[in-house]
């Protein structure tokens, strides 16, 4: 079967560009070609359910700073396209999205399958075909067009788009045509941790800073405790711009967390001796300071070897260093990962060098062009990889209708 155009992937990157190309030209014949037995499935759980479709940060050069991998790279391509363009996209397909206090743009429906509908409903009014369980088993350029071969029948193209994310036999392909693949990797992914200091605390959250023993790698913000480590803003951010060295400890380091974020020790100290000699009478677990969560408060004060019955008066200087360092340098040993199942994220994919992010089209083989994770970017949470997803996809079905 023949078309114009033919995108491999039925996720939001895929779509995204069917639907500009269809809008800017309506006249062409497109289908998306998706191997499972529904599209948009990422989609449907990212965000919890709720679709987290961007983050509100206007500025090209600031959003480019949550990219890991592609941040360079994309800043030319958000001055193109960027957060308030696909604001303005879902509004105009009365799509009403609403800012959260930490940035994150949801649907006011708080509802994954607003978008899905929408991407669907656009779908079917353009006439784009949505083929679904064609899983493609090769795909090859022959007299100047694009052969395709599924395993329900053979597609001609002139054009074809790769959004497949980071399916291996994909990548596989791709590396076969000589496009230089980076291996996959984990990129937001929580941290495995077996402590007695946080075993009986899951559901507790405060903001901490977290660096990486004996490395340069560091991150601040929400903490959550888990029942099986550690999660939240400050480890995922941590995760992602450390996936490639991370994956070289094989998830087996240790990290200092700084409960108190941007207190020192020093600080901290002096402030604990301000407070005995205020409250010199008052159980030291009794009332949580520096507006800690209380149980993890008492957890780190029976950490520091404080009883818990002991007052402020009795505390000794030892006890007052070891208290300070708990707060402030209490070291964790990371053992392992837990990720987001099908929601997670990977670094790696097409070596960025190999494509032009003019037009996102390959630079080795014409026609042929990629938006999405199949790429070698990656972002931490709060939006920013389904934003990479809707600039490149724009931006490549805008070179494909001006060629």
């Amino acid at each position: 079967m023949k078309y114009d155009f033919i995108i491999i992937g039925g996720g939001a990157a895929g779509f995204f560009t069917a639907l500009n190309v269809a809008e800017s030209n309506p006249k062409l014949k497109i289908a998306i070609l998706e191997r499972g037995k529904e599209v948009l499935s990422k989609v449907r759980i990212s965000g919890g359910g709720r679709c987290n479709v961007t983050h509100a940060e206007f500025i090209p050069k600031e959003l480019s700073k949550n990219y890991p991998r592609g941040k360079k790279e994309l800043i030319g391509p958000f001055h193109t396209f960027m957060t308030g363009d696909i604001m303005e996209w879902f509004d105009s397909r009365g799509v009403a999205l609403k800012i959260e206090d930490d940035g994150r743009v949801f649907p006011v429906s708080d509802s994954s399958q607003t978008i899905i509908d929408c991407f669907l409903s656009e779908a079917k009014r353009l006439h784009i075909q949505v083929l679904t369980n064609h899983a493609v088993k090769d795909f090859y350029t022959k007299e100047g067009e694009w052969e395709i071969v599924t395993n329900q029948g053979d597609f001609q193209t002139k054009k074809i788009m790769i959004a497949t994310g980071s399916n291996p036999k994909i990548w596989d392909k791709l590396a076969v045509m000589e496009h230089k693949v980076i291996d996959a990797v984990p990129s937001l992914f929580t941290f495995n941790i077996k402590d007695a200091r946080i075993k009986d605390l899951p559901g507790v959250a405060t903001s901490a800073s977290v660096r990486v023993k004996n490395s340069k790698l560091s991150s601040e913000g929400p903490l959550l405790i888990t029942h099986w480590g550690m999660s939240g803003p400050a480890i995922l951010k941590l995760s992602a711009w450390g996936a490639i060295e991370l994956n070289s400890y094989q998830y087996d380091f240790a990290i200092i967390v700084n409960w108190l974020q941007y207190y020192s020790q020093e600080e901290v100290i002096n402030e604990l001796k301000e407070l005995k000699e205020r409250t010199p009478k008052q159980q030291v677990s009794k009332y949580a300071q520096f507006q800690l969560p209380k149980r993890l408060w008492q957890s780190l004060v029976v950490a520091s070897g404080i009883e818990s019955t002991k007052r402020w008066a009795d505390v000794n200087k030892t006890e007052f260093l070891a208290l300070g360092e708990q707060l402030t340098k209490g070291v964790f040993r990371v053992k392992g990962k837990s990720t987001f199942k099908e929601e997670f994220v990977t670094a790696g994919g097409v070596d960025l060098k190999e494509v032009s992010f003019k037009t996102f089209e390959s630079k080795k083989y014409k026609n042929l062009y990629f938006a999405g994770e199949v790429l070698n970017i990656d972002a931490i949470t709060g939006g920013f990889n389904f934003q990479n997803a809707w600039t490149g996809a724009f931006i490549a079905a805008q070179a494909i209708v001006s060629e």
